[in-house]
Formats: C-alpha cells, sequence, structure tokens
C-alpha cells in the first residue's frame, strides 16, 4: 500500500525541484518539475483531479510524461515514488559536520532571482527561504555593468524594490510570520575600487554585498588596492567571494585573484565590512588558508548560499562546516544575529 501524501501535487513537484537542485542535477530535469507546478498552479483542484482521471495532464503545456505521474499519486493521496526517492536521496543533511552552527544561521545574505542570472522568481525564492526556517533572506542581485548576469540599472533596481515591498506585504498578510526579504544588491567592484551603482541607490538597500567579478587576474598590488577601497567605503557591508576562485563545476576551473589578504582583511576590520564565507560548492572561497587568516585578524564573517535557484539557498550547509572546522565564533557570524542587530550594524557603515 502507497504511503499517504497530504502535500498536494503542487508542492511534490516544488518539493522535487528543491530537492533536484539541492542534490546538484541537471537543470533542465529542475525546469520540468518547475514548469508542471506553474502550469496547473491556477488549476482548481477539481480541474486536476478531472485531467487525471481522463488522462490528459499532458496536454498541458509544460506537464510531461515524469511530472504527470507525480500529479497523479499526490491527487490520490499517495506519496509520488520520484519524489521518494528524491527524500532518500537528497533529503538528508548535505554535511557530516557544522550541524550546530547551521541551526543558528537565522538567515542568508546573498541571493539572486531571475531578475538577474538567478532561475527563479523573487517570491519562490522568499517562500523557499521561509520553508527553510530563515527570518530573513537578503536578495542580492547584481549591479548594471555585469551584463553578462543582466545586471539591475538604476530604474530596474528601483522597480525591484516595490516588487520586494509587494512580497513582503503579501507574506504578512498571509501569515508568514517574522519573515522578512530584505533589499540588496551584489555590486561590482569597479577596477579602482568603486561601486557599480549609485550612492542614492546603495542607500536605499537594507544591506551591501560587494565582489570582484572582472580582471580576476589584476596584478596583485592594484587587485589589494581595489579591494581595500572597496571594503573601506561605508556602504559595503560583505566582501563577497573574495579570490573569485572556482574549484569545480560545469564553469571549469579557475584560479584564484592575488592580492595581499592580509591588508584586505584588516581594511575589512577597520571598516566594520563582513568577509563572505561562500557556500558554493564550486567556489569554497575564500580558501582554508585565507580563511584562517580572517579569523585570526578578527574579522566579522557572512555565511551565504550565493544561491541562483531555490534548492541552492540549503547549500548554506557546506559553509557552516567550513566555518565550525576553521573554529570562528558564531556570535563573528554576522547572520546567526537577530534581523534588527544584523540591520543595525549593516546601517552603521
Amino acid at each position: 500500500m502507497a504511503e499517504a501524501y497530504d502535500g498536494g501535487p503542487v508542492a511534490a513537484l516544488r518539493r522535487i525541484g528543491f530537492l533536484l537542485e539541492r542534490g546538484r542535477e541537471d537543470t533542465f530535469k529542475v525546469k520540468a518539475f518547475r514548469n508542471a507546478a506553474a502550469a496547473i498552479l491556477p488549476l482548481s483542484e477539481d480541474e486536476v483531479r478531472a485531467r487525471v482521471d481522463d488522462g490528459t495532464l499532458t496536454k498541458l503545456p509544460g506537464v510531461g510524461a515524469s511530472s504527470a505521474k507525480v500529479i497523479a499519486a499526490a491527487v490520490r493521496g499517495e506519496v509520488p515514488e520520484r519524489l521518494a526517492g528524491l527524500e532518500e536521496e537528497h533529503g538528508g543533511p548535505l554535511t557530516e559536520g557544522g550541524h550546530a552552527l547551521r541551526e543558528r544561521l537565522r538567515g542568508d545574505l546573498h541571493s539572486h532571482s531571475d531578475w538577474s542570472d538567478g532561475g527563479s522568481p523573487i517570491e519562490e525564492m522568499a517562500f523557499t527561504a521561509m520553508e527553510l526556517g530563515h527570518d530573513y533572506q537578503v536578495l542580492t542581485d547584481h549591479s548594471p555593468r555585469l551584463r553578462i548576469a543582466n545586471g539591475l540599472s538604476v530604474e530596474r533596481l528601483r522597480k525591484q524594490l516595490g516588487v520586494v515591498d509587494a512580497v513582503n506585504q503579501h507574506l504578512s498578510s498571509g501569515g508568514a510570520g517574522d519573515f522578512t526579504l530584505l533589499k540588496g544588491i551584489e555590486v561590482d567592484i569597479l577596477d579602482d575600487g568603486s561601486l557599480d551603482q549609485t550612492d542614492e541607490m546603495l542607500d536605499q538597500l537594507d544591506l551591501r554585498v560587494a565582489s570582484v567579478h572582472s580582471k580576476l587576474a589584476m596584478d596583485a598590488p592594484d587587485m589589494t588596492k581595489r579591494m581595500v577601497a572597496a571594503v573601506r567605503n561605508p556602504r559595503v557591508n560583505v566582501l563577497g567571494h573574495c579570490t573569485g576562485r572556482l574549484v569545480t563545476g560545469g564553469r571549469g576551473t579557475r584560479k584564484q585573484s592575488q592580492f595581499d589578504a592580509k591588508a584586505v582583511f584588516s581594511a575589512c576590520v577597520e571598516g566594520d565590512t563582513a568577509v563572505e564565507i561562500n557556500s558554493r560548492p564550486e567556489r569554497r572561497d575564500p580558501p582554508t588558508a585565507l580563511l584562517e587568516l580572517a579569523r585570526d585578524l578578527g574579522c566579522l564573517f557572512s555565511i551565504d548560499s550565493d544561491a541562483h535557484a531555490p534548492g541552492q539557498l540549503d547549500f548554506l550547509w557546506y559553509g557552516a562546516e567550513r566555518a565550525e572546522a576553521a573554529g570562528i565564533d558564531p556570535d563573528r557570524i554576522v547572520n546567526t544575529w537577530p534581523k534588527d542587530r544584523l540591520l543595525e550594524w549593516a546601517s552603521n557603515h
């Protein structure tokens, strides 16, 4: 007898997409189930059931044979076979260590939506963060110079801030508790250390992550000056993926940028700027030696997912394991802080 399931077909499809992303499966598999969820979301329960009964689910654009099986099982109140298999394969802890620290993380300061180079709408990212138990999530789409990632101009960022307000209003009216989607940006650090967005727009944000995305092979002295200037900027809260390296993954590998890490991290301490522990498995940035140097110099840290899809929001496991292994005091990790303390720190820069 099949195990009972009361989550509904949309929930089953969303959970499958989440688990596939969490397990770093191929994007095309994820899209198939997310597209199916979008296809049946506007339909009433009776209409979905009728299509299950008469075998016409696959006539809906976006619903294929595999997703139709999931929908049919969920409508019958059974756990879909695909969902059960993925729960077993990808549903448990992602790491052996870092569990206690992962529990203490109240949110995530670095995430992307389909407004730049993410794959899902803002509201889907927010819903998933809320489902993970986060108190807050910072939306940090890219700034305009990063055209390959569809970076946000002043006009588009201003429009996005209105969407964030609407999402928060919808969540609060729907009984989402204390969860808040915070306004942020991953702003490019330009060649001279200035920031790729106007001061006026940066001042309207709750939190700002600054990252180098161009000329990663710049000479060490120039890169050092560039990064020191950025982290001393009072509007910068977090230094994102500081070396820019890639150690694995579909984009190949990339050597880490060269700079005087002691000078950069000392400037972070002086400016009260957190060093990001980027949790993406292909980044593992900063490398362990630099992570330990930043620890010893007294830096604050932020453990971030750098998620570009909902399931990647749970990559925080990887960063928590690294931070715990490095012996970093949890109170030096700013996203263990309550929202009010985090926002006070971010606004005092």
